[in-house]
């Protein structure tokens, strides 16, 4: 039995992936998106010791070992197992025979190495001039079996029909239009056939005025059919193009945030770009395969009909040059994976070289990231020349067994009319009905690389579509704030994704009272703007809890919590849009009253007065460019005008200078009046007056308490701010 084979859907897929195989090998079935989650995948992939935890939480014993491919050899470790392979990449190892390894790479496909071949992809370290490689063995115990496993729920092809449901009418217009083309086009030979047989024998020059005239009519009908299919044609596939972008961009928008920081933007690129694909198989190639069907049931019939050998041999043609086709379906399939990451990775670089062209220039390392991008394209360049070899060698055995099949029917059809089995006319009709059927064939077979296509595509958007909603159907959110609303924090823990990561926050606990201002402070990576994204649902804590008075903060409803909270963060985004519309994001119709307090909040008037179009100049990546400080204050007034009953500030003012900071502290000061308000800050002069700080150090805390009193107490927090605030000794 051949060892199941998954091919990684992202460059950093691999670790779960060989996880996944091992499973399916040993009779489990897992889904890539919960191996990735229990392996702490992230952005750079995963470690060993991720793959290893993930292991032993559905149910292997594992172990880590450095050894020897000898000791690999003569069957001293259970397979499979996964190698690391390359120094950045794992496999499985599936079986030993003699001087063969069997791999299966999630990357590539199932290979069989040489020993020597093997080694200089696994050996990493020598231990006594003996070569050594990484890796983990794996072994089921009873709690793997104990497991149910879980059943892959895809969207299949079957599924994407369901689309085309919503348009039967003009389906049944096409399907009748295509009748009624197929029917005229099957005229034509008839009138050939006529044409030769009965008016040039009998020379009669008027009968052949009037079948012309006849074709010239039947050509002007068939062409109308022609426009009228285009523009059905152009209608479906637009309405289906957006229905499945819109189905995409909606399932995006409500996975969790800490999904965006593990996917690189030219991934998400490349599967919005997959939707063509999907789009293409649904309209061209499904409707256009009626059109085929049908064209080759009709002329078919009527070749039959004419000559049987020639009918024979148009078939077996057909086959043969189907089958040719498929032979390298394979490696089609390989090559799209390959295409699929080169151009992320040219969708990151592009990305990467537009969008941070400043610190290009301004660092002078426009050479380096241009060498970067142009290995990039070497690589899609050697991808292209394996894409043309592949497309040449099926073109040339297509083309021989085409042209083949077309002079073999010719000569039975010449040789018919010789022997007086048929005539000239029927000939030359016969001539135009394999002429009208090799193109339904062509369709035909295209039919089936379009359709390969679609299941690669419909493979990556279904990893896509697998992922968790950020609020699952089958959890019921509450969608209220309790009466009291301080916010308490139990022996919280927190590490992000990666197994081996350090603990960001360790057992921490503290009680963030309803209508007051919590500054929380320390140096840089002590945690700090961690615990605020945990405060906004970005990620769930690893251990311990939060509640929102007697609501546990787990079964509040994310998008109702947010919508309560007004948020400043350091990496806050402004959009390609009008002033106006980038305050009041989220609103069609704009409060001018709740505008103007935002604006005047956050001290921003002067800057709107001198903008070419006041409120309604365009800023952002397409509009006017903004210094930090001004989109500090614009992103003030955000959540200024949202009149949120919780509000999070992550560095809000670092960009400002000291008069602007000083206006807009003054201005808050009235505005936080009533409101839960939790600030994050290095400059300590912004959170003199809060009404308790937290101190954080290595993620724990080390200080509570008033600004005064910890001043006082000259301890960890006394040390932050003597030199700020020139306290002295």
């Amino acid at each position: 039995m051949a060892f199941p084979f998954y091919r990684q859907l992202d460059a950093m897929d691999c670790g779960p992936t060989c996880l996944r195989m091992i499973s399916k090998h040993y009779g489990k079935t897992y889904t890539l998106n919960t191996l990735r989650s229990t392996t702490k995948y992230s952005r750079e992939g995963v470690s060993l010791l991720g793959i290893s935890r993930a292991a032993e939480n559905i149910g292997f014993r594992t172990m880590g070992a450095v050894l020897t491919l000898d000791k690999i050899v003569n069957e001293e470790v259970p397979l499979p197992c996964i190698a690391h392979w390359d120094q950045n990449h794992f496999v499985v190892l599936h079986k030993v025979k003699k001087d063969k390894i069997f791999i299966a790479d999630p990357g590539k496909s199932l290979i069989t190495y040489t020993s020597e071949e093997f080694k200089r992809h696994w050996v990493s370290t020598q231990k006594n001039g003996t070569p050594q490689g990484i890796i983990l063995l794996l072994e089921p115990t009873p709690k793997f079996y104990e497991e149910e496993g879980e059943t892959e729920t895809k969207i299949g092809l079957h599924k994407l029909y369901q689309y085309l449901t919503t348009y039967k009418a003009l389906i049944i217009q096409l399907v009748l239009g295509l009748l009624v083309g197929s029917l005229l086009q099957l005229i034509f030979p008839f009138l050939t056939k006529s044409i030769v047989d009965i008016g040039i024998n009998t020379k009669n020059i008027n009968f052949i005025y009037l079948v012309l005239a006849g074709q010239l009519m039947l050509a002007l009908g068939q062409t109308s059919l022609d426009f009228i299919r285009g523009w059905i044609f152009l209608h479906i596939g637009t309405r289906i193009r957006l229905s499945i972008l819109t189905d995409f961009l909606v399932k995006l928008m409500k996975l969790p945030l800490s999904f965006f920081d593990t996917k690189m933007m030219g991934d998400i690129m490349q599967r919005m770009n997959d939707h063509n694909r999907i789009e293409a198989f649904l309209t061209n190639s499904t409707l256009n395969v009626l059109f085929s069907l049908i064209s080759l049931l009709v002329f078919g019939s009527v070749l039959l009909m004419y000559s049987l050998p020639i009918f024979s041999v148009f078939i077996i043609g057909s086959i043969l040059y189907a089958a040719w086709v498929i032979l390298f379906l394979r490696h089609r399939k390989k090559l799209d994976y390959k295409r699929f990451q080169i151009a992320t990775q040219n969708q990151n670089n592009i990305i990467q070289l537009i969008s941070g062209i400043h610190e290009i220039k301004m660092n002078d390392c426009s050479t380096q990231k241009l060498w970067e991008w142009e290995r990039v394209q070497a690589r899609f360049f050697k991808f292209n020349t394996q894409s043309l070899a592949l497309n040449q060698n099926q073109q040339v055995g297509a083309f021989f067994i085409n042209q083949g099949k077309n002079i073999f029917t010719i000569f039975l059809a010449a040789k018919g009319v010789v022997d007086g089995s048929l005539t000239l006319g029927e000939m030359l009709a016969i001539q135009y009905i394999i002429g009208q059927l090799n193109g339904p064939i062509e369709q035909l077979i295209q039919f089936m690389q379009v359709t390969q296509d679609a299941k690669l595509s419909l493979d990556r958007l279904n990893d896509i579509h697998e992922v968790p909603d950020e609020e699952p159907h089958h959890k019921t959110f509450v969608h209220y704030l309790p009466e009291h609303r301080d916010i308490q924090i139990n022996k919280l823990s927190f590490a992000y994704p990666g197994a081996g990561n350090v603990t960001v926050l360790k057992d921490i606990s503290l009680t963030i009272p309803e209508g007051k201002t919590t500054a929380i402070v320390g140096a840089s990576g002590s945690g700090k703007t961690t615990l605020l994204k945990l405060l906004l649902k970005v990620y769930d804590p690893d251990s311990g809890g939060i509640s929102v008075g007697e609501l546990q903060f787990n079964n509040i409803s994310h998008q109702f919590w947010r919508k309560h909270c007004g948020v400043v963060m350091q990496e806050g985004f402004i959009f390609s849009d009008s002033i106006a519309r980038n305050i009041a994001v989220g609103e069609e119709l704009i409060d001018p009253d709740r505008l103007a307090h935002a604006v005047k909040v956050a001290n921003i008037q002067q800057f709107i007065e001198d903008a070419p179009l006041g409120y309604n100049t365009k800023i952002g990546s397409e509009g006017n460019g903004i210094s930090q400080g001004q989109k500090q204050r614009i992103l003030i007034a955000r959540s200024v005008y949202k009149n949120p009953n919780y509000i999070f500030f992550d560095e809000a003012t670092s960009a400002l200078d000291a008069n602007n900071e000083k206006v807009i502290m003054e201005n808050l000061d009235n505005f936080f009046e009533g409101r839960t308000v939790v600030v994050v800050a290095h400059r300590l002069s912004t959170v003199r007056h809060a009404d308790q700080i937290i101190v954080l150090n290595r993620g724990e805390i080390v200080e509570r308490g008033t600004h005064d009193d910890l001043v006082g107490n000259r301890g960890y927090y006394y040390e932050l701010v003597r030199n700020q605030l020139e306290l002295g000794n």
